[in-house]
């Protein structure tokens, strides 16, 4: 006889098990549509604790405009926020009544999947927010441009069957069939005949232009979409629908241009990645040259880095066999390169004992008159303007502006009006005094390009002089005899190569304050002496370089044409102190007690120390943490953490903080 359970467990029994069940999908609102009525929306907001998505119900009316990628509006806290749609689906993750999407802004998807989960990595990557990612990779809508693409469907994403080759190369000439724009031709032709889309990076507008004329010049015209800010709003944004929608096949732009919603993407190349203007200005602060390593990942696309020097970081990768270097044999790289002279050494300070305290020395003067019977000459020089730097007379202290503390510049006019001008807002000072002795006599501290054209031009009468600068560039000179004086990243392409090259203003470049000052500074060199016709027997055919400072290491490297052996005695060095980019970095910037505020929200793996607080601008303070790359991912994502806690607080500080990762610019020493 078995024991029958008591009646009271019987009735618990139906009631636990429905307590198991999972819990009923929620009521759609009135009016949603009975197919996939609900929409993933990632909101536009740079709030770290909304940067995930958020179900929507889909308007029946909005069925067929509300498609994953395309931009919405809806309802959140009693605001109208824009979004974009993430996916479709049956039923909802939360239990809660859903609200519907109260506008559909565009139905085109201009968000692919693929750029979607980049950004998503990138904001990993960066401990940042994924809008903030989508707002600098995809372009400002322009409603008449989308007319032209409302009654088309994008093509389906292809990914490569077989990762592509990662590998780095050098352009031993700024000019001619060895440039780095002849360089890149190849390889992108090589791509589209394998049946792929390609992606261009490039530094600035002029490097756009550049490097689209070459790909023009063999490919059909619509082949090619430039993406830059410079060319304006709706063509930028006509030129993003083009490759979203497969109509051009390679993307070349400026740092944004990595996000390039190309199809097919199977190669990315790079060019000059160590260049400062490849960097994110605003939040996540994040790197071209990391996004594309990201992306080459995710897709398998194949990735190309070319430049006339080598950054630390892609040396990294080619020591950890990541990267497969392509340099050219030194033998090669000799034979295409300048004679290159350093006013600095022993040689030359035997036979002109002043060399080292003139700013344009005699060996320098002697060059530049020899090769202005052969072609025009580059004049490289630190900073623009006329005089861009004042210091006293007397006690040598740099002169500021007494309103802003800006500094201060002696103006063209500066011996007729006896006024300093303020380089930030303008204003000149009549009988400005100096704050530390009160004299009233000041000179120059550093000469600019201007100032510098005119001084070449009474040294040397009747020789075209042209300036070349930031504000004003030239894109290429002839192969007749001139004076070119350029800013650096600026220089005119010559037709046939420079004569001679003098590179100015060397330790004043190398005085600056920062870390990465030396590589930059040597890389500016390279890219302008890659601009020289190769040292050669016959003079008129010869080219020469000349290059003023003190600093041997750097000097020495110009000299040999070696930029790969710095680079990898450089590495090691940072690897013995444990810098970047041998290591990790973040860095939090703003005021104490915000700062502290999330520090303490932190828990870091132990071993790790954060290193401050450092007084850094206008009164801010600055933590850094240093980390192994295995440990990136666990810090990353717990510094995310602190973030979102932190801005869901009642009064979240957090906002206020700049929070970078492998910024190596706020490193000074």
């Amino acid at each position: 006889m078995t024991d029958k359970p008591p009646e009271r467990a019987q009735e618990q029994q139906p009631a636990l098990l429905d307590s198991l069940a999972p819990a009923p999908p929620p009521a759609m609102p009135a009016g949603a549509a009975a197919e996939s009525p609900v929409a993933q929306v990632l909101l536009e907001t740079a709030v770290p604790h909304l940067d995930r998505p958020f179900d929507y119900a889909v308007p029946e009316e909005m069925h067929q405009a509300v498609q994953p990628g395309c931009r919405v509006k809806v309802r959140f806290s009693g605001r109208e926020l824009a979004g974009i749609v993430v996916s479709r689906a049956q039923q909802s993750s939360t239990p809660a009544r859903l609200s519907l999407i109260s506008k559909v802004i565009s139905p085109l998807p201009v968000v692919s999947q693929e750029i979607l989960q980049l950004a998503e990595q990138v904001a990993q990557r960066y401990a940042g927010v994924t809008a903030d990612v989508l707002r600098a990779a995809v372009p400002a809508r322009a409603a008449r441009v989308e007319k032209e693409f409302a009654e088309l469907n994008p093509p389906p994403a292809r990914r490569v069957e077989q990762p592509g080759p990662r590998r780095t190369q050098l352009a031993l000439r700024g000019y001619g069939d060895s440039s780095a724009a002849e360089i890149i031709r190849g390889a992108v032709k090589q791509c589209l005949h394998h049946g792929g889309d390609a992606v261009v990076v490039v530094p600035n507008q002029r490097d756009v232009d550049q490097v689209a004329a070459a790909l023009e010049e063999q490919l059909p015209a619509e082949t090619v979409a430039r993406l830059s800010a410079e060319m304006g709003p709706t063509p930028r944004y006509r030129s993003y629908l083009r490759l979203r929608y497969g109509h051009a096949r390679v993307a070349v732009g400026t740092r944004s241009a990595v996000f390039a919603p190309v199809p097919a993407p199977h190669l990315i190349v790079m060019l000059d990645d160590d260049d400062p203007s490849l960097a994110e200005p605003r939040a996540p602060y994040h790197h071209a040259r990391e996004v594309a390593l990201l992306r080459a990942v995710q897709t398998g696309a194949g990735i190309l880095f070319v430049s006339t020097s080598r950054s630390l970081e892609v040396q990294r990768l080619v020591e950890r066999g990541w990267l497969t270097d392509e340099t050219p044999a030194p033998r090669q790289r000799r034979a295409a390169a300048p004679l290159v002279r350093a006013t600095a050494d022993s040689y030359t300070q035997e036979r002109d004992p002043t060399a080292h305290r003139a700013r344009m020395p005699h060996t320098a003067y002697r060059a530049a008159r020899e090769a202005l019977e052969h072609g025009p000459v580059l004049v490289q020089v630190g900073r623009t303007g006329f005089v861009p730097a004042v210091v006293c007379e007397a006690c040598r202290a740099k002169q500021r502006c007494p309103d802003c503390h800006g500094p201060l510049m002696l103006p063209p006019h500066y011996t007729q009006s006896h006024a300093l001008q303020c380089r930030w807002c303008g204003l000149h000072h009549r009988r400005h005094r100096c704050p530390e002795c009160s004299a009233t006599s000041f000179r120059a501290a550093a000469r600019g390009a201007d100032r510098t054209a005119q001084e070449l031009g009474r040294a040397f009468p009747n020789t075209p002089v042209i300036s070349s600068t930031g504000d004003q560039p030239v894109a290429s000179v002839g192969a007749a005899p001139a004076l070119v004086v350029s800013t650096p990243g600026v220089e005119p392409i010559p037709a046939e190569g420079y004569a001679a090259a003098l590179l100015l203003d060397g330790d004043a470049q190398l005085a600056r304050e920062g870390l990465d000052v030396p590589r930059r500074v040597l890389a500016r060199w390279f890219r302008a002496a890659s601009l020289v016709r190769p040292h050669s027997e016959d003079p008129a055919r010869s080219g020469t370089v000349v290059v003023t400072a003190e600093n041997e290491e750097l000097t020495g490297a110009l000299v040999r044409w070696d930029p790969v052996g710095y680079a990898r005695t450089e590495l090691y060095r940072r690897l013995e102190l444990g810098l970047p980019p041998a290591s990790r970095m973040l860095s939090i910037t703003g005021s104490r007690a915000d700062a502290e505020e999330l520090i303490g929200r932190v828990q870091l793996p132990e071993g790790l120390r954060w290193v401050g607080p450092a007084p850094a601008e206008e009164g801010t303070h600055r933590w850094l943490l240093f980390f192994s790359y295995a440990q990136a991912a666990d810090v990353l994502a717990e510094i995310r953490r602190a973030r979102r806690t932190a801005s869901a607080a009642p009064n979240p500080g957090e906002r206020g903080l700049r929070i970078a990762v492998d910024d190596v610019a706020s490193l000074q020493f």
